[in-house]
């Protein structure tokens, strides 16, 4: 029997960290480094470090959560660590007249609700939750459960059907129509693509299995907030011994006879039998000598930006929900503007966590933490330094206006994050969640687990490498570059 491979695992994101948990599990010797002074990635608390107030500063909503627990608990994370509150109603949206639409998880009630503002849709609705049910369980295990080393396994007749059938070769809101007729109602069921950074008219139609995953699965938080997984993945791996390095910028990979055999940092080698790279992929690539200039230059298109705003506030507002979104009078025209041209929307949509109607104790009494995300373009076109705040400003009025009353004079502390803030931390052109989802970056046509055929010992995880964006995702591409690298140190 071989022995266990010695393997670093650089970037310590929850791709990373997911990585580390699964290998030491299974007894490799793994060492954990990551360039910032944190672990966690995109999942971290924004705080005000005046009065010791925290709140979510990247992901907020748990989709798929049988996905992310069986994954953690593959890696010896008792399900019981990990307390998640179901979102009851999952959200709302409000639209630009003053209409409101709660989305609720159970269809019955979520039809009668489509009924009352748009009449005799509601069937739509339901052969939409039935279509979509049937087709789900082969999607996962097509689309999110396999790799595709060649673009062939990708396209067998068998696959070729079902992405037919979820049309993936139209766009998620062309998907939507196909069940809905108002405008407003194929928007409320496609502007889901937002969650990875996607266009709903430019994001394939085969992620509308995530509006359907709401309804189905629920929309969940995690007790404490998001950011609480990474601390208890980091105190577990501490306890299992793990190596992890902090502050460590990887310079290069050392790549020797069609092997990575390791790395360079601070000017010194270190050799491995493996190494995991977890971060925005075309960020791999600088680390890579000798590869085919194909691969150099390809051009990865980044996905959209946001800018965050976070607020601290005297005020507790009731009868809200966790989630709200925000609609302006043309949602696809805002988008447009983002996606197409990359400007900043003149009437920009946007969406509001307000954790204490899930969690009270997320602020003390009579308070509230905020968070504000607007979507918006990456960080190569814009002066984000002034127009951040030119449009958190704008946002704050319209929330206050549309949803929040007393906001503004209510706020005890501000905090902003802009795309630019988002390169700077490494994310890709500064875009929210790695590369976009669109048609030739999805798939067998994004980078995959084990991206290069010409190198062993080389595998990567992150929002930018196949099965693609959102938490419970993530964390299934690193278990499926954990599987293969594991299975070609022993086969």
């Amino acid at each position: 029997m071989s022995r266990a491979p010695r393997v670093a695992v650089v970037g310590g994101g929850i791709g990373g960290l997911t990585a580390a948990l699964l290998l030491s599990r299974r007894g490799a010797d793994v060492t954990l480094l990551e360039a910032r002074d944190r672990l966690g990635g995109r999942i971290a608390f924004e705080r005000d470090e005046e009065d010791a107030r925290r709140i979510d500063q990247g992901p907020t909503i748990v989709l798929l959560p049988e996905m992310l627990l069986s994954i953690l608990e593959e890696g010896g994370i008792e399900r019981g660590r990990i307390k998640l509150i179901e979102s009851d109603p999952l959200y709302r949206i409000h639209y630009s007249d003053g209409r409101v639409m709660t989305k609720r998880r159970r269809p019955e009630h979520q039809s009668k609700e489509i009924d009352r503002l748009f009449p005799g849709e509601g069937e739509g609705y339901m052969r939409y939750m039935n279509h979509m049910r049937d087709l789900y369980p082969g999607a996962q295990k097509a689309v999110l459960e396999r790799t595709f080393p060649r673009r062939r396994d990708f396209f067998t007749p068998r696959q070729i059907r079902l992405l037919g059938k979820l049309q993936a070769h139209r766009s998620v809101k062309a998907a939507s129509a196909r069940f809905f007729k108002h405008p407003d109602l194929i928007d409320a069921y496609s502007l889901q693509s937002l969650y990875i950074g996607g266009q709903p008219a430019g994001t394939p139609g085969v992620y509308s299995i995530l509006p359907y995953a709401e309804h189905e699965f629920g929309i969940w938080m995690i007790e404490g907030g998001y950011a609480r997984l990474p601390v208890i993945l980091e105190e577990e791996l501490r306890s299992r011994g793990v190596d992890i390095r902090l502050n460590t910028r990887v310079d290069r990979m050392v790549v020797e006879d069609g092997r990575c055999r390791g790395f360079v940092a601070n000017g010194r080698r270190e050799e491995y039998d493996a190494v995991l790279f977890n971060g925005d992929f075309p960020l791999l690539l600088p680390l890579l000598e000798g590869l085919p200039e194909s691969a150099q230059s390809k051009p990865y298109r980044p996905s959209s930006g946001c800018v965050l705003v976070f607020v601290g506030t005297s005020k507790r507002w009731t009868d809200t929900a966790a989630h709200q979104f925000f609609l302006p009078d043309s949602l696809t025209d805002g988008l447009q503007a983002i996606f197409e041209r990359g400007m900043i929307a003149a009437n920009p949509s946007f969406y509001v966590f307000n954790p204490v109607e899930l969690d009270p104790n997320a602020a003390p009494e009579g308070e509230s933490v905020l968070y504000f995300l607007i979507p918006a373009p990456d960080a190569s076109r814009i002066a984000w330094s002034k127009e951040g705040r030119r449009l958190a400003r704008k946002v704050l009025q319209a929330a206050e206006r549309r949803g929040y009353p007393g906001l503004r004079e209510s706020i005890k502390w501000i905090k902003l994050r802009t795309p630019e803030d988002a390169r700077r931390d490494g994310n890709y052109v500064g875009g929210s969640f790695g590369i976009a989802p669109i048609l030739g970056q999805s798939g067998p046509f994004r980078p995959q687990p084990k991206p290069f055929k010409s190198i062993d010992g080389l595998y990567a995880a992150g929002a930018s490498v196949h099965p693609g964006g959102g938490v419970p995702i993530v964390m299934q591409g690193a278990r499926m570059a954990v599987n293969q690298l594991l299975k070609e140190w022993n086969p």
